[in-house]
């Protein structure tokens, strides 16, 4: 298990980041969480195999059609035994 905590930055508010990125976690059986910032990015904590980790990790970098991501910055953590997907 890998866990990333993950901040997008560019046009990704507004654009559907965070219900794409949530159908893409559940498609590739992630969990964790996607949330707005007040600065407009969104940051994200995505935990799973490390593929399907790596595999989101790669869509944020462009995100949904109307997205215009600019910049990702990724840290990673340990796992905490995250359970589901959630949008805040």
């Amino acid at each position: 298990m890998e866990r990333r905590h993950v901040i997008v930055r560019g046009t990704v508010q507004g654009v559907f980041f965070r219900a794409s990125c949530e159908s893409e976690a559940n498609r590739l059986g992630v969990t964790g969480w996607v949330a707005n910032r007040p600065d407009g990015s969104v940051e994200a904590t995505f935990e799973g195999s490390a593929e399907a980790v790596d595999h989101l990790v790669t869509w944020c970098r462009v995100g949904p059609p109307r997205a215009e991501v600019t910049d990702v910055q990724v840290t990673e953590q340990e796992p905490v035994g995250e359970i589901g997907f959630e949008v805040r």
